[in-house]
């Protein structure tokens, strides 16, 4: 018997990572206008990027209750004797909630673990869970595993602007306000569950300039793991990501990759972002 590892669309693993540990992945919705589309399957994030710079509405949802208990009966039908079902910040989202309904019902124990962590912050969390169940680890170790990786890991943003994250109601209108008189470039990092701002800089450049700096300083000398996502921006991000490469000395595993339509609706097109994952 053994312990099924699931989390949700705002981990964005890569496919590969998925497949080789038998991750299941519920996944979050997007709406634009009145449709409502599943994150990973039903919309790309340049659709959002489009909808967004065209001033669509466009919002975001947990997934339904219902969704987690027929992930978890499908785990149990497939002979696990436990599940940990890790999940994006509950201060940023109500899949936590959302999961934890459906464990009451559910047909086997169900660990539920708000990480306080999205993206690749959130999916580092969740292969280290995987690899701990993959080794014969119990449910409470597979938690264990993952509570440590994420004391250990920083989420580091850039974005074009706050108006997005204001608008989604992710961070304040004042600060938003504030941000956009000054004609700042922000940067933001995961603090508490919640998305802060951190430090507020003149151009672009200048900016990400500063992020790859404070990602090489989280990094030190550990042996570390990095992620740099993006929305509508390759290139940029590779150019980062190519960068980071030369500075960090002990440098894992290095993912490059575009954020999915939640995230995408919240941060705008023009996101970058670093999570600086130690072993």
């Amino acid at each position: 018997m053994s312990v099924a590892i699931l989390t949700d669309s705002t981990a964005y693993l890569p496919e590969e990572a998925v497949a080789r540990y038998g991750i299941s992945v519920v996944p979050l919705s997007v709406v634009i206008g009145d449709q409502v589309l599943a994150e990973g399957t039903e919309i790309s994030p340049a659709e959002v990027a489009a909808a967004l710079q065209r001033r669509a509405p466009v919002t975001t949802s947990r997934p339904n209750p219902e969704a987690f208990a027929a992930a978890y009966r499908d785990a149990a039908e497939a002979g696990a004797s436990e599940v940990v079902s890790l999940h994006i910040s509950a201060a940023l989202s109500g899949t936590y909630e959302a999961a934890l309904l459906a464990a009451e019902e559910a047909p086997l124990p169900v660990r539920v673990v708000d990480t306080r962590m999205v993206g690749m912050a959130l999916g580092y969390c969740v292969l280290a869970a995987a690899a701990t169940a993959r080794s014969g680890g119990t449910a409470d170790q597979a938690v264990e595993a993952a509570t440590a990786r994420a004391k250990g890991t920083a989420g580091l943003f850039y974005v074009d602007t706050l108006e997005y994250l204001r608008r989604g109601g992710r961070i304040g209108a004042a600060r938003a306000m504030l941000g956009s008189a000054l004609a700042v470039k922000p940067l933001l990092h995961l603090a508490d569950g919640q998305i802060q701002p951190l430090e507020k800089v003149r151009t672009a450049g200048r900016a990400i300039a500063r992020l790859e700096e404070l990602a090489v300083a989280h990094a030190g000398a550990h042996e570390v793991d990095l992620a740099v996502h993006h929305l509508a921006a390759p290139d940029r991000a590779q150019a980062l990501a190519e960068r980071l490469r030369e500075q960090v000395p002990q440098l894992g595993e290095l993912v490059v990759s575009e954020v999915g339509a939640v995230i995408g609706a919240h941060a705008g097109p023009g996101l970058l972002a670093v999570v600086v994952s130690p072993r």
